[in-house]
């Protein structure tokens, strides 16, 4: 049996070590049973067949890294510019396989002017480039305690790609936990997954397709246990996109912002696309409770070609978190300059790298393809749902943030100010409950645009921010005072300022309907859970109390939505 899994290995290796394609080619997807029944059999995955016995966290992108891995197998020229960007941000991790070595690359790198200070190479049996897909994934116990490395079945029959993974915790020294064995075996591409950091987690229907032995159901329990995703939202794959990646035409920028690919109307992938972000829209809220945040960004055509007419994918959602830059494929056409100004407008203060990607993509990949991302292996965690725009010129704004070290927090502070070219002014934040904090930005003039970020110091004297680039970064808010006709339509139903909050007993929550109308109000928790229904019956217009009772709660935050016949609201209370 041994000497069959030998050449089973030996076979797969010869035929995928000069695949570059990110498709399975027909001779690898006749090969993909026998390399699945080859890893069943194998004795070399070491590692963890169970899951943590600690509830995990998977990183959201966005997050703290100690390293950005590349698999330095094709595209060298694309791969030199994600180093020269990277290693000003993190450790870069190249892992290479003969006839590469570290003299050869280094010299390749001089030649174009990048150095390998912050550079570290690692000799490790390589198939392809596309290390997103077979890469390791950055996960925490309790949230942010033990860095793990998690690592499925490839959905590839390339085993030294699949390999990478456990090289890779080798190097950085972390518990590893892989999928390989039932009945936690899972076949997964790390280019259609992507998570908000905070358990919820998004692919295609591809999840399902590959692993037909599994039930929806199964597939949800596995991520939870290996990865703590407890919200696991799938979509319809796409028509032309030959490879299902998620990551070809949407990405996640935070917790509740989602930038989604746009085709002109009826074109290519475009009507697929718009009614898989109408499904999640209408199903799903962000971890806040709140609806989801969109920013669309063109999907450009290719010499006015699309993927439904022989042209290749451009995408330009295929970008790469590093700390505090974002790396994002370009073309050289003139819808770059534009793309790059979306993400500038998105994530202030972040360096926007663009790296000619035009070669890769022919492949049906560029620069989130070819990255991995390492997380920290001693995270401060901060999460904040940034305040939105407000006519509000009375009343002081809440700062409410989930903050997180495995020491402990000492402090937090917010930083605000109304000019950028003036210095920030501070105000410290308070425990409320366990992890969770409060502060008050104080009220502002109508007219008023008002710049914040949020820092935190552990008890070990670790100091983060949020967003990453603070000071240079920040979230934002206006206060208008008046609305326009329209904002007013909008605005008529309102939840005015809950009080006490946070609340410990009982609570009123005064409501406006500016006509007679039902109201149904429900408290759900941080992940979208209705906890339980405050009211749902007829009320005349006019000015309402309404009262809730937070004594029968568990202390934390949770958000109180409010459905009429013409709005839906929400409003966040904190529970102590």
């Amino acid at each position: 049996m041994k000497k069959l899994i030998l050449s089973v290995l030996l076979l797969l290796t010869k035929l995928c070590f000069a695949q570059e394609d990110h498709r399975m080619s027909e001779q690898e997807r006749l090969l993909m049973p026998s390399y699945l029944k080859s890893i069943e059999n194998s004795t070399n995955r070491v590692s963890a067949i169970t899951p943590p016995t600690s509830t995990v966290r998977t990183m959201g992108e966005w997050e703290e890294l100690q390293g950005l891995l590349l698999g330095w197998k094709s595209y060298p020229s694309i791969l030199r510019e994600i180093v020269r960007a990277a290693k000003l941000e993190t450790r870069v991790y190249i892992v290479y396989t003969s006839p590469d070595n570290p003299t050869s690359l280094t010299s390749y790198l001089n030649s174009g002017g990048v150095d390998t200070v912050n550079v570290t190479f690692v000799s490790t049996g390589l198939n392809s480039v596309w290390c997103r897909d077979y890469g390791p994934w950055s996960a925490y116990t309790n949230d942010v305690d033990t860095l793990l490395t998690i690592d499925w079945i490839y959905n590839r029959p390339r085993p030294q790609d699949d390999a990478v993974p456990v090289a890779i915790s080798n190097t950085i020294g972390t518990p590893l936990y892989q999928t390989t064995s039932a009945p936690w075996n899972l076949i997964h591409t790390g280019g259609n997954f992507m998570t908000d950091g905070q358990g919820t987690g998004f692919s295609s229907n591809l999840i399902l397709d590959e692993n037909p032995s599994l039930t929806s159901a199964q597939v949800d329990t596995i991520m939870n246990r290996f990865m703590g995703i407890n919200r696991y939202i799938k979509m319809t794959i796409l028509p032309y996109d030959a490879i299902h990646h998620i990551d070809m035409h949407m990405k996640l920028l935070d917790e509740e912002t989602l930038l989604v690919g746009q085709y002109p109307a009826g074109i290519a992938d475009g009507p697929q696309i718009e009614a898989n972000l109408l499904y999640v829209l209408s199903n799903f809220n962000s971890v806040y409770g709140t609806p989801y945040k969109v920013i669309r960004i063109p999907m450009p055509d290719d010499n006015g070609a699309y993927p439904n007419t022989t042209g290749d994918y451009y995408t330009y959602t295929n970008s790469s978190f590093i700390n505090k830059t974002i790396i994002v494929p370009t073309y050289g056409i003139s819808e770059d300059a534009a793309a790059l100004q979306t993400y500038r407008d998105a994530l202030p203060g972040y360096n926007v790298v663009g790296i000619n990607s035009s070669s890769s993509i022919t492949a049906l990949g560029a620069l989130h393809c070819i990255t991995k991302e390492l997380g920290t292996a001693d995270p401060l965690l901060i999460v904040h749902q940034a305040l939105p725009n407000t006519t509000d010129t009375v009343n002081s704004y809440i700062v409410n943030a989930k903050i997180q070290h495995r020491s402990g927090i000492q402090s937090a502070t917010i930083y605000y100010r109304t000019d950028t070219t003036v210095a920030y002014a501070s105000t410290s934040m308070s425990a409320t409950t366990a992890n969770y904090f409060t502060g008050n930005i104080p009220a502002q003039q109508p007219g008023t645009t008002v710049y914040y970020y949020v820092e935190a110091q552990s008890v070990s004297g670790k100091t983060a921010v949020r967003p990453m680039p603070a000071p240079a970064g920040y979230w934002h808010f206006e206060v208008s005072g008046t609305t326009s006709l329209n904002e007013e339509i909008n605005a008529l139903d309102q939840i005015n300022q809950v009080f006490p909050n946070p609340a410990k007993g009982i609570t009123c929550i005064p409501v406006s309907l500016s006509k007679n109308s039902n109201i149904n109000m429900q408290l759900i928790d941080v992940t979208g859970r209705i906890i339980s229904t405050i009211t749902n019956k007829f009320y005349q217009k006019g000015e309402h109390k309404l009262f809730l009772d937070a004594s029968n709660y568990e202390s934390g935050i949770y958000f109180i939505q409010m459905l009429t016949d013409k709005t839906k609201l929400v409003t966040p209370l904190i529970i102590r």
